[in-house]
Parts: C-alpha cells; structure tokens; sequence
C-alpha cells in the first residue's frame, strides 16, 4: 500500500505543487490549509506521515505538532522558513522528526519524507533481534523500548537516534554517522537537530546512579552510550 501523508499549508499553490509531485511518486496524499483542520485530520490515524508548515492561521504549525504528540508517535516534518533557527529547534524540541527550510523544492520534499518513513520503520541489518545495551533494550520491529525495565516513549527519530548508539554502546559515533544511520541524511553544516534530539533522550533517560548521562559527549569526536 502507498504511504499516506498528510500536507497542511495555507499556501495553496505550494500544496498543489507538492500533492500533484508526490502523487506522481507513488505517495497517497491529502492536503488541508489551517492548522485546527490539520490537526483533526493529522489525529485520524490514517498517516504515515505529516508534513506541517509552522506559519499557519487559526492555529501554528508549532501548536498543531504539540498537540500531535500528545497523542500520537506519527512522524512529523516541519517546514520552517529559511534561517529561523528559532522555530526550527522549538520543532525538534517538542517533538518534529525533522525539518525543511523554505523555500524548497518538491523533489527535497519527497527525499526528507522517504528518509523519515525508510527510517521509523527501522534499521534494515538485525532488525528481528532485540538491542541490548546496560538498562536499555529495544525491539526495532516493534519500534519498542524500555529503560530500566519501564516503557521509554520515543518519537520516530528519538527511537533511530538511540538504536545507533545502542548498538554501538561504548564506542564514539560520529555526528556525521549519527546523521546517515539516524535522521537519513548526509550532516548538514551548523545542523543543531542532533543536539536537540539528544537532548530530549537524555532528558527521558535520566541520570545514571553515578549521576552521569547514558549518552555522553566527547569533545570533537561525537557521542557515547555508557552501558552502565
């Protein structure tokens, strides 16, 4: 079956474009104009995937993806304007899977929506076996994980971010491969969407005993996690 997503923008010609670009490449896609329609739509559970702008009437982008993870993991991508890194870390803060800035292309479009699906439906090698890593275990299929033995409520992107490091707990990864393996995408320069994902694990995880992080930082080389 084909991926359904859903497109809120109240600029028209912009959906259009989009819609009629995705259809041709196999997508199933609905379109709405205001965020409170967005929203209802966005809450059906028919997506795969929503795309959101976060300038919109009745109700912003940024509103509309808060109330969208209250309820729902659904994978998000946000379109922000180009160079307001403003919006775009409050988006990946409360919960966006990733961003586009705009001006954009369609064809950018369709590439960032089949990485984010390619990736919620989890690392291709392995995939069947669970990962274990100290407190932490993950079931990829499932697109499940505990903590401690407790249910660890992740976004799409939260969940690949946190496999990588999982299965390559103790050793340094990369910013740069966190950004192939996790987001799908080639690093982008003064790109702050890793931090800001990482920051809201750590924030799920908690501390260890020793009062360290899980996932630790090393100067100039990437980030850890401590099987501890």
């Amino acid at each position: 079956m084909a991926s359904k997503v859903l497109l809120v923008d109240d600029d028209t010609e912009l959906v259009e474009m989009m819609a009629d670009y995705l259809g041709r490449e196999g997508f199933e896609v609905e379109t709405a104009h205001d965020g409170e329609q967005g929203l209802i739509r966005a809450l059906s559970g028919e997506f795969s995937i929503a795309v959101l702008d976060v300038m919109m009437p009745q109700m912003s982008g940024i509103e509309v993806l808060n109330q969208i993870r209250k309820r729902s993991r659904m994978p998000v991508l946000m379109l922000t304007a180009r160079g307001d890194d403003i919006d775009r870390i409050v988006g990946l803060e409360q919960g966006a899977d990733d961003y586009v800035p705009k001006p954009c292309t369609a064809r950018e479009i369709s590439a960032r929506i089949r990485a984010i699906l390619r990736r919620s439906g989890g690392l291709e090698e392995n995939t069947s076996q669970p990962v274990n890593a100290g407190g932490l275990s993950m079931w990829p299929e499932q697109r499940r994980a505990e903590w401690q033995g407790q249910p660890l409520e992740l976004t799409s992107t939260e969940f690949n971010l946190l496999e990588v490091l999982a299965r390559n707990a103790g050793r340094t990864v990369s910013k740069a491969e966190l950004s192939e393996q996790g987001l799908g995408r080639p690093l982008q320069k003064f790109d702050r969407s890793i931090e800001v994902h990482l920051s809201k694990i750590r924030e799920k995880l908690g501390l260890l005993a020793d009062g360290r992080s899980s996932i630790q930082t090393i100067f100039r080389q990437g980030y850890q996690f401590i099987k501890a």
